[in-house]
């Protein structure tokens, strides 16, 4: 009895310490993003913007929001102080997914239709070049020095990196099939790609394609073609990968160093994307097919918490 209380106690707590951050999620088929206050851990807003919002990413210095709206062709920009839609920024057809420079000044935004990946200048709302890369371009993300740009093409099944300041293609690496995600390693050296169809994890050397790591999520009870690998956040310091399992209903953690699966976490249905809290201690999960965000709480390895976000929860950033 004293266990259960004590038990009761530490998760008590767990929700009631102070966290200052703002979770935002964009809900794909509510047109809105859901605003969930970190210390109440309950959804006290939605914004709506355009049509279809998918992928969502705050600016370096976390005033603005940009969220793209797939089936209206731009971004929304969303002041944060405010919680209204103050702009918009031309992105080309489709976009579902983009990055942004470490300053901030450009974004990368993948044009799943055209087969491009556009560039845009974020003060002056101007194109600032593209290429074409592969079919169905969807995964983006820029190196932290700023010098590469990675985008998966999800038919063509390869991950592509472009030289952030010509916009030309420098490399074309083969991954497993339907490519969804990408994420450089904190120092940039690694290029981590996930595989919806082949539900596995690809680490590659950044500059010369080498395969480094190949890793499978196989779950207990659930067939090959139910794990499809999605989402990829690293922590800031490179020591802790966490993959979003879609239809599985779990994110797994892996280890960076040593490419093995350390533990799994069950959590809503359909989990497309992650996010990390400023302070690293919480992963927030964004739920498509369940309409929620869990909270995991990443010092206890516990899931703490499901909150209600709205229909369709796809992608998530997080205001200090």
């Amino acid at each position: 009895m004293r266990a259960f209380v004590a038990l009761i106690v530490c998760f008590v707590c767990t929700l009631g310490s102070a966290q200052a951050e703002t979770i935002f999620v964009s809900n794909e088929q509510d047109n809105t993003v859901g605003v969930i206050d970190g210390s109440a851990l309950k959804l006290v807003k939605t914004i709506k913007v355009g049509r279809r919002p998918r992928g969502i990413a705050l600016s370096p210095d976390a005033a603005k929001l940009f969220v793209a709206v797939g089936d209206d062709d731009r971004i929304d920009v969303i002041d944060v102080k405010s919680g209204k839609v103050t702009g918009k920024l031309p992105s080309g057809e489709d976009p579902e997914m983009f990055a942004l420079s470490p300053d901030g000044k450009r974004m990368f935004i993948s044009n799943e239709n055209d087969n491009l990946v556009t560039a845009i200048d974020v003060s002056t709302g101007k194109k600032a070049g593209s290429v074409p890369v592969g079919v169905e371009p969807e995964g983006m993300a820029v190196s932290h020095d700023g010098k590469l740009v990675a985008c998966t093409s999800e038919t063509t099944s390869m991950v592509h990196l472009i030289d952030a300041a010509t916009m030309k293609a420098v490399a074309n690496y083969l991954v497993d099939p339907r490519p969804r995600f990408v994420a450089f390693s904190p120092d940039d050296k690694t290029v981590w790609v996930t595989s919806e169809l082949r539900g596995t994890l690809t680490a590659l050397d950044a500059e010369t394609g080498k395969q480094l790591a190949h890793v499978s999520f196989p779950v207990r009870g659930l067939t090959k073609e139910q794990v499809q690998a999605v989402g990829i956040t690293l922590s800031k310091d490179g020591n802790r990968l966490f993959v979003s399992l879609g239809p599985a209903n779990r994110v797994a953690e892996v280890d960076p160093q040593n490419f093995t699966v350390t533990r799994m976490f069950l959590v809503g249905n359909r989990v497309w994307h992650t996010a990390l809290s400023p302070d690293g201690k919480r992963l927030y999960t964004a739920n498509g097919n369940s309409g929620d965000v869990s909270v995991i709480d990443l010092e206890s390895n516990q899931v703490v918490k499901s909150i209600k976000a709205g229909r369709g929860p796809w992608g998530l950033a997080v205001a200090p």
